[in-house]
């Protein structure tokens, strides 16, 4: 699978890596880039695929002038809206049309060779046609008249302008260098062929001059040449195309050149045109009576409805006859057949809702049947599918019978609307309309389909109906048809011709000539003339798209080659293997298209995410939760910030700097640890990679708000000033905090499409490839990168919109994931620290008792022995005590462990009552410092009067809670104390510049000293201070570290229980690795401040005693095993084992070894200090057998 490329590739500067159409599926080859060719690019060779880079510039200038005019509008009161709303529906057309194209041909194509990209385009076209959705509801509804309206509109189209930005930029960095590189060029114009052969004809009218008009002269040009390439080398084809992106002005320059442009055809070859076999006298006649016999030609919507029944008869008929035979082999030819149907049945609808109904009457409305319609057959395409699927697992009856019956059903709804139609619209167009305004609305109504389809369908029609309705119907068309369209209505007569034998042509009795001949001779009026009875010889080349008339995936019609008008040539393509979406609705209706079909289907069909499974995963995935409140938060409340309440705008900047930091931290996690996993699947390549690029893109919307927040609060404390140009600082803010709301609405529709997309596609995917082992490693990670500070402020923020037994769900995954570290311990105290004094807590006797004991377990909450106070213990005498101790003792309910834990304390307890006493009664005697030991400054750096000492820098002394002494640090209270100090029972401290003892914290309360900084860093957990280092909290080991923090240079593992340098991610876990002493010196390694280094076998010393013991050793002390690369050494070894020479009793002598390295038991000569392995070649090795006879000469 290719990595995905980061920008556009070109070869020979601005051409495609070609991949040799011989290898099939085999590798691509990819010739080397010129880095020099860059800059001159060579028109003839440049990809076909970057034609697309013209739609999107195209598209962007569009959504950049309809955001400024929104702007405009939403702070110009007097300016109308009618304008904009025509260019918010033909934007909306315009890119609905690009987007359903993209997802018919190119991701289709680009998923059978680049898998795992496609479909997260496609969800995103999803999210785009639902913020378009929001924007005509918001439209239609009653808020115009509402002050707010103006300002929502432009945020709506903010949104809407970022979306679309992001999505294309996205497009150009990842799809476009995929389809450059794993697609030849032929494959490649061909795909952009089919591209613009799927949008529908009208739109192509409009969507190819709009498109010209939007980009440079130059670069006109060179879509031009571009579409040379792409378009079929026929004539025809290339003045249909040419004449749409020229539009009206290029029409008529040309008309001045062709004024006596007549549809007559020339002498010809007696025998050659099957057109001048016709007798002039019966055209003549023909043409003379047509008008009288067609007085309502809106009758020719009968002919549709008579094709599609009989064509749903015909499915029916099939579906019966599979039952019969229960012979399922050829459900791929009977799905074809329905998927043909269903699209011509839809394009026929919105017809009939964009052109007929709104013409005859704009109240009239089949919405509803349309839309049952459509649901119809996405179930008889699914239905299908499954059997498709099930093969010989499926039930033969059970699944005939449900054919039979959704076969039977579709054709009751649809005859069932075509009657109501027929009896309600057909009257109203007969009677309002003329015989030439029924044509014109015939021909729109054909027109509204896309080529690709048009060319299957008007074979199909016209071979429904005898020869004087084929005529009649062509001949209507040909009407209709304006001045334009010549080339058009041409190939449309072609194509209808192909259904009758070569001999007839029904477009020159229809018209009086044969068009596509006339035609033909306009444009070339040297060479030999040809006729649509004659087709031309196919030319070298084009055999791999011009051969064949179809679409993949539509009713295959008979083709009798009895006109030379070309065809499309995409049935041959080989691009889209079958039909791989379900039928989208084009109609603009909220209905999102269909994520049934293949191209949305992964290896099981498990469906949307269900909360109840209670994965480890799903922790990481409940932040969306509280994303998304923040998100609305923002996007509602930044409507107020026109108000300029300072207030609320301080807060409101909190609260997004707040979200900002910690989506920050989210993304990165992604970015680093959930990302990375997925992609090591083997199957999931490239799954994540449109994921990464939005987090580049979301952080760059979140700078810019942060920018104009700054901007805007500047312009608040200068709006407050006096000033002669106050008038233009309000009118600037106003504007700004437009703007604002605008970029906060564009920062909530693109982060909630990107996790919905997010929990769509990627979240199933650990249930599919993940363990439950797997997920919980992977949550450690994530929560070992993420430091206290970030902790704090994401706990409250996730827990505030999460339900209580959510709330339990995730703290029991956090604290099973950390379950060997201190987690739990320091979410203790920091819940507690955080929380009001009002709430119901422990007594204070109980808070001591649990910071006296470090490792005890939590008492079990449902535990019913008696659990007495200090206070009770300490009014017990001596027999009440003993008798707790024995119900203790005697309670079978209790872990022997929490019972000796029990009973160890209330056999100490009063003299633990009396110590937690003692401090109460001295404490205010003391609460001046006098008669207080060390009551003293003491100097770091004595002559620059550098307070401290000789372990810290630091401005304040700590007052010991064992024996109430201050001292600036423990070390400094345990090298004279015969006890050690608990750092953390820590209550108050004693500032150093006024020698008053105060609560424990960062600055002097003291007003004397103007808020002196104790140090630079202060942590409240440990009551640590350090003004020289930099250093974290972990709240994993519940200690103060070394190091910039968690995710930056650091990381926790949750299984080593230890924190480890970034670097280290890969590396040998050992279970609660450093919980132990240090080998050489015996120091506990855990709480050391000291370096620690750990060896290649997974155990730790310090750094210093390392480098002291490898001086004269290389194995670890612990389990032997060497502790670096020793290949050198060995080596000398061998060299000095070769050239000493043992005495001869001693030669053939061999002993039993076994390998501390390799752990192989194993042979080795003789020898009195050196063994070699033999098979790691190790001598890091121990004699555990010595042979006197056995011979090691062999």
């Amino acid at each position: 699978m290719a990595t995905p490329l980061t920008g556009l590739q070109h070869r020979d500067g601005g051409g495609v890596a070609v991949m040799t159409a011989a290898s099939g599926g085999g590798t691509a080859t990819v010739s080397q880039i010129d880095p020099s060719s860059s800059t001159k690019p060579a028109k003839k060779q440049s990809s076909p695929v970057h034609i697309f880079l013209y739609f999107h510039k195209a598209i962007r200038l569009e959504l950049d002038a309809l955001h400024q005019s929104a702007m405009y509008f939403a702070t110009n009161s007097h300016v109308e809206i009618e304008p904009l709303l025509k260019r918010y529906h033909f934007l909306r057309s315009i890119y609905k049309h690009h987007c359903n194209a993209e997802d018919e041909v190119i991701f289709p194509a680009l998923d059978i060779r680049v898998k795992n990209v496609a479909r997260t385009y496609s969800l995103e076209h999803e999210g785009e046609s639902a913020i378009f959705d929001q924007l005509f509801a918001l439209l239609d509804s009653d808020m115009q008249n509402k002050e707010s309206f103006r300002r929502e509109l432009a945020s709506c189209t903010g949104a809407l302008l970022t979306s679309i930005t992001q999505h294309m930029s996205k497009e150009e960095e990842q799809v476009i260098p995929l389809l450059v590189e794993k697609f030849s060029f032929e494959e490649q114009a061909s795909l952009v062929w089919q591209f613009l052969c799927s949008i529908p004809v009208n739109m192509m009218a409009e969507f190819l001059p709009w498109l010209s008009a939007s980009v440079s002269p130059d670069e006109r040009q060179e879509m031009r040449n571009c579409l040379c390439r792409v378009i079929p080398e026929e004539k025809l084809l290339q003045q249909i195309i040419f004449t749409w992106m020229d539009g009206v002005n290029g029409f008529k320059k040309r008309k001045k050149l062709e004024d006596d442009v007549t549809y007559q055809c020339s002498p010809m070859a007696e025998g050659s045109c099957a057109c001048s076999s016709s007798r002039p006298s019966k055209q003549e006649s023909f043409l003379r009576s047509s008008d009288s016999s067609l007085d309502s030609p809106v009758d020719e919507i009968l002919h549709w409805h008579k094709a599609i029944k009989k064509e749903l008869v015909d499915i029916a008929e099939a579906a019966r006859r599979i039952q019969l035979s229960g012979d399922f082999s050829d459900l791929s030819a009977f799905n074809k057949r329905l998927q043909f149907i269903a699209e011509v049945c839809i394009f026929h609808s919105i017809a009939e809702d964009k052109v007929i109904f709104p013409a005859v009457d704009a109240e009239l409305s089949f919405a509803k049947e349309h839309a049952e319609e459509e649901s119809e057959f996405d179930k008889f395409r699914c239905l299908i599918e499954n059997i498709e699927n099930d093969g010989a697992n499926s039930s033969s009856s059970e699944f005939c019978s449900k054919l039979c019956s959704h076969a039977d059903h579709i054709m009751t709804i649809i005859d069932n609307h075509f009657k109501t139609e027929e009896l309600q619209v057909l009257p109203l167009a007969r009677k309002h309309f003329s015989p030439k305004k029924q044509r014109e609305l015939l021909y729109q109504s054909l027109c509204v389909m896309p080529l690709r389809l048009i060319e299957c369908v008007l074979p199909w029609l016209v071979g429904s109906l005898t020869e004087e309705e084929a005529k009649s119907f062509l001949h209507n068309m040909h009407m209709a048809a304006p001045a334009l369209d010549n080339a058009l209505v041409t190939l449309f007569l072609g194509w209808a011709c192909k259904a009758r034998p070569r001999e007839t042509c029904l477009s020159s009795g229809a018209t009086g000539c044969c068009p596509a001949k006339a035609f033909l001779e306009e444009s070339d009026g040297s060479g030999p003339s040809l006729c649509p009875c004659n087709p031309p010889t196919k030319r070298p080349g084009s055999t791999s798209r011009k051969e064949s008339n179809g679409s993949t995936g539509t009713l295959t019609v008979e083709v009798k080659q009895s006109c030379c008008v070309p065809g499309l040539g995409m049935n041959s393509n080989k691009l889209v293997a079958g039909p791989t979406k379900s039928l989208r609705s084009l109609s603009f209706g909220p209905s999102a298209p269909s994520l049934t079909s293949s191209l949305f289907h992964w290896e099981t069909g498990i469906s949307l995410i269900d909360e109840g499974t209670g994965r480890p995963i799903d922790t990481i995935f409940k932040f969306h939760k509280a994303i998304r409140k923040d998100l609305e938060f923002l996007d509602v409340e930044s409507g107020k910030l026109n108000e300029s309440n300072e207030n609320f705008l301080h807060q409101f900047n909190g609260r997004f700097r707040l979200l900002w930091g910690l989506y920050r931290a989210h993304s990165n996690a992604e970015d680093d640890i959930v990302f990375p996993a997925l992609e090591s699947k083997e199957t999931l390549h490239n799954v994540s990679h449109s994921y990464t690029l939005d987090h580049k893109q979301e952080e760059k919307l979140f700078e810019d708000i942060s920018t104009s927040l700054f901007e805007l609060c500047e312009l608040h404390d200068k709006s407050k000033s006096v000033s002669s140009n106050s008038n233009d600082t309000l009118r600037n803010y106003a504007e700004l905090a437009t703007k604002v709301q605008g970029m906060c609405k564009s920062i909530r529709v693109t982060l909630d499409q990107h996790i919905l997309r997010e929990e769509y596609e990627l979240w199933p995917l650990f249930d599919r490839h993940f363990s439950v082992e797997e997920q919980d490693k992977l949550v450690g990670r994530i929560i070992g990168t993420t430091g206290a500070e970030v902790l704090q402020s994401m706990l409250p923020w996730v827990t505030s919109v999460l339900t209580q037994e959510e709330q339990n769900t995730m703290m029991d995954t956090w604290k099973q994931a950390t379950k060997n570290t201190m987690f739990t311990e320091w979410l203790n105290e920091w819940w507690e620290g955080s929380s009001p004094s009002s709430e119901a807590s422990p007594s204070e006797s109980d808070k001591n008792m649990s910071q006296g004991s470090e490792s005890h377990e939590a008492l079990d909450s449902n535990d019913y022995t008696f659990k007495p106070g200090w206070k009770d213990i300490f009014r017990m005498n001596q027999n009440e005590l003993e008798s707790e101790i024995r119900k203790v003792s005697r309670d079978p309910t209790l872990d022997p462990r929490r019972k000796a834990y029990l009973i160890q304390n209330l056999m100490t307890s009063r003299w633990i009552a009396a110590q937690q006493k003692l401090p109460q009664e001295r404490k205010g005697d003391m609460l001046d410092g006098e008669g207080l030991h060390g009551c003293s400054p003491s100097f770091r750096d004595a002559e620059k009067q550098v307070f401290g000492c000789e372990h810290y820098k630091r401005n304040c002394k700590l007052r010991a809670a064992c024996c109430q002494k201050l001292f600036t640090c423990r070390f400094c209270h345990d090298n004279v104390s015969d006890h050690t100090m608990d750092r953390k029972a820590t209550t108050e401290m004693m500032c150093m510049n006024c020698l008053k003892v105060q609560p424990v914290g960062p600055i002097c309360s003291t007003p004397s000293c103007n808020g002196l900084s104790m140090a630079k860093y202060y942590c409240s957990y440990c009551k640590f201070f350090d003004d020289e280092r930099t250093v974290y909290h972990c709240p994993f080991c519940n200690l103060c570290r070394l190091g910039k923090g968690l995710g930056i240079d650091f990381f926790h593992c949750m299984t080593c229980n230890y924190c480890l340098g970034i670097k280290l991610v890969d590396h040998k876990c050992r279970e609660k690795g450093l919980e132990t002493n240090c080998p050489i010196c015996c120091d506990f390694l855990f709480t050391s401040s000291a370096a620690v280094r750990a060896l290649p076998c997974g155990h730790f010393m310090h750094s210093a005693c390392f480098q002291a013991y490898a001086c004269t050793h290389y194995i670890c002390p612990i389990c032997s095993k060497s502790m670096g690369d020793m290949s050198v050494y060995f080596g000398m070894l061998d060299a000095l084992m070769a050239s000493e020479v043992l005495p001869e009793e001693y030669r053939n002598r061999c002993q039993d070894i076994l390998c501390n390295d390799c752990d192989k038991k194993g042979s080795a000569p003789f020898h009195w200090l050196y063994h070699k392995c033999g098979s790691c070649g190790s001598y890091n090795t121990r004699v555990i057998k010595v042979d006197s006879v056995a011979d090691c000469s062999n």
